[in-house]
């Protein structure tokens, strides 16, 4: 398992240093988060850890490993969807599938949802249900290889090594495809239903004109809501740390509204400004596409960094590895 987890840290001498505060690892094995509460989180607590991740953010080269989980995303994005498509075909909603390309439009630069729609239009010409047969197992494998450099990204945020073993890692990364991916289909699938589906259900279940008048804006807050859960699920599950589920949601909350912001801001840069098509021809839609993971991978990491300073900051908080059993631990289990 350490032999082949090192291929973010090694690949791009990302190891993390010790410049600014040595780890004690003692501390790590024997003290936790777990008595970490976000009330206990004060303003001066809260301004060190944003500067710290700052510190951080420059010294773990996250930029660089950005880049690189980028790379991993965009290996993964297409099997996914092409497996979604397969499994959508079997639920008896006319275009289904077409509607999620359409939500996807929504956050994804438009030379981007072109070439999203080009490459589906090829490789979902042969059967579907071949797809969902023998393309499942490459898929998989894909999508888990992309979870799996999550995992480790978020550990060197998270300055703790990572002990466990490959089988378990790529175990841990398959869960987390499944729940965070069930998690944003469901934001989707709020998305798609759209602001009539408030004035339907109204009628079935005699609700006030009140509902169906915030309805458009209640959408909008569940999908978001679903969104940063499943992004927490991901700060929660994936680094070695021991840590409580409601203690990523400071993370979670700026990693997903920095995303909704870049989403629209590059969308405004590629529609009126950016013309990626002139320098790069028919890749300019594939480089628009990149630019957008490359910047949501950032994010993601950045509110893992922020988590995990607040964590450190926290008066009881020092970051506990999941599989580290000290003699703390044991008499806090005993008592």
């Amino acid at each position: 398992m350490a032999g082949n987890r090192q291929s973010l840290t090694c690949g791009l001498c990302l190891s993390p240093s010790s410049s600014r505060r040595p780890i004690d690892r003692n501390l790590i094995a024997t003290r936790g988060l777990g008595n970490v509460h976000l009330r206990s989180v004060t303003f001066a607590t809260l301004r060190n850890a944003v500067a710290n991740a700052y510190r951080d953010v420059l010294k773990n080269h996250t930029f660089q490993v950005a880049a690189a989980l980028s790379y991993y995303f965009v290996l993964a994005v297409f099997p996914a969807l092409i497996f979604l498509s397969a499994v959508v075909g079997f639920i008896p909603l006319p275009d289904l599938f077409g509607h999620v390309l359409v939500s996807m439009g929504r956050v994804l630069p438009t030379d981007s949802m072109r070439m999203v729609y080009s490459v589906l239009a090829d490789v979902l010409a042969t059967n579907r249900g071949a797809w969902l047969s023998f393309g499942m197992l490459g898929t998989l494998w894909v999508v888990s290889a992309a979870f799996d450099a999550t995992i480790e990204a978020l550990d060197i945020a998270y300055e703790v090594k990572d002990d466990r073993p490959f089988w378990k890692s790529r175990l841990l990364a398959l869960a987390l495809a499944a729940i965070s991916g069930g998690l944003l289909l469901v934001a989707l699938a709020v998305l798609i239903v759209g602001p009539r589906f408030g004035a339907w259900l109204a009628s079935r279940m005699a609700l006030s004109g009140g509902f169906v008048f915030l309805w458009p804006a209640i959408h909008w807050i569940i999908a978001t809501t679903f969104t940063i859960v499943a992004v927490e699920v991901i700060y929660f599950l994936a680094p070695n740390v021991k840590q409580r589920f409601l203690a990523t949601l400071p993370g979670a909350l700026l990693a997903v509204t920095s995303w909704i912001g870049l989403s629209y801001l590059l969308g405004i840069y590629f529609r009126h400004f950016a013309n990626f098509n002139r320098t790069y021809g028919t890749l300019g839609g594939f480089i628009a596409f990149m630019v957008w993971l490359y910047w949501t991978s950032f994010f993601l990491l950045v509110g893992g960094e922020l988590n995990a300073e607040l964590a450190k900051e926290s008066r009881r908080g020092q970051l506990r590895q999941k599989d580290a059993a000290g003699p703390a631990e044991r008499l806090d289990g005993a008592a």
